[in-house]
């Protein structure tokens, strides 16, 4: 008789836009029962999904589902690290950046569904000032202020983050940064500055068009401020994966990334703000995660 697996899901239940609800009936409806035994935990706290996820590691659980968005992704992904469980996804967010990028569905029945075919990928994810994890992407600049702001905001989605990016884009004020890449130092000026794993922050807004997420290398792409009038020509590069066509955009790929001049002190790590600093260190983890996929 075949061992089934032992699957934890951890639902976040802020998450997104509520797509969360109704998941334990779609786990008993989709869920194969003669392949997983499963669990389902509830978070109440922020970074709860970091010690849940440390401690079913602990217990011997073969797989930990984060179910939510980008931030409730990376808290599974934190406490995993280290680890040889399997990381899941049903998606429940607002931007969804990292399923978006596997082509995870979007539908958590389509998600679980996938979970059925236990098809594992391997893939890279960074570590910043060697203590916390990114497994998609992360940002300083407009971006990280963003999601420093979105932290205050009870509506979730693309129209509250359209909002707030409409809202604060007029008095944003570009900043001076100075970058090491792999031993090579040079200074810009910078709107925001996006270090990447995947190609996209959610949203199918994708910030890092040539990325590679089982590389072992990150991408780094350093966007000026755009100007009023070229907006509606760069942000559509954004959306149909062409950012590296925009004039505005510089793009290099190494291994880490040293960044000083953080002013603002607040990084976006898969899509949550959080205060790291002025100075940052961003080392790529080749092949430090495994994740179900819908293909091998």
């Amino acid at each position: 008789m075949k061992v089934k697996k032992k699957i934890l899901f951890i639902v976040n239940p802020k998450a997104g836009t509520g797509r969360q609800k109704g998941i334990e009936e779609a786990i008993k409806e989709h869920l194969d029962a003669d392949l997983f035994d499963y669990t389902v935990q509830v978070t109440d706290h922020a970074h709860h999904g970091t010690e849940l996820a440390r401690e079913a590691a602990d217990k011997g659980y073969d797989c930990v589902v984060a179910v939510g968005g980008d931030g409730s992704v990376n808290d599974v992904a934190q406490g995993l690290r280290g680890s040889n469980v399997t990381l899941g996804i049903i998606p429940c967010g607002s931007g969804n950046g990292l399923a978006r990028a596997l082509k995870i569905p979007l539908r958590k029945e389509g998600a679980l569904k996938m979970l059925n075919k236990q098809h594992e990928q391997t893939i890279d994810s960074l570590l910043i000032n060697d203590s916390r994890v990114c497994v998609n992407a992360a940002g300083v600049g407009f971006d990280a202020h963003i999601a420093r702001m979105l932290k205050a905001v009870k509506r979730r989605g693309f129209s509250a983050y359209s909002q707030l990016v409409l809202r604060e884009f007029a008095s944003y004020k570009a900043h001076g940064y100075r970058l090491t890449l792999d031993g090579r130092t040079m200074e810009r000026g910078a709107w925001f500055i996006a270090i990447a794993n995947g190609r996209q922050y959610g949203y199918n807004l994708a910030v890092a068009p040539k990325a590679v997420m089982n590389d072992g290398l990150l991408d780094v792409t350093v966007l000026d401020r755009v100007p009023l009038d070229h907006i509606p020509i760069t942000a559509p590069l954004a959306f149909m994966n062409l950012l590296d066509h925009s004039q505005h955009a510089e793009m290099f790929r190494g291994k880490e990334l040293v960044i000083e001049g953080n002013t603002d002190r607040w990084v976006n790590i898969d899509g949550e703000g959080e205060n790291l600093g002025t100075d940052l260190h961003f080392s790529i983890l080749p092949q430090s995660v495994k994740i179900y996929t819908n293909t091998k």
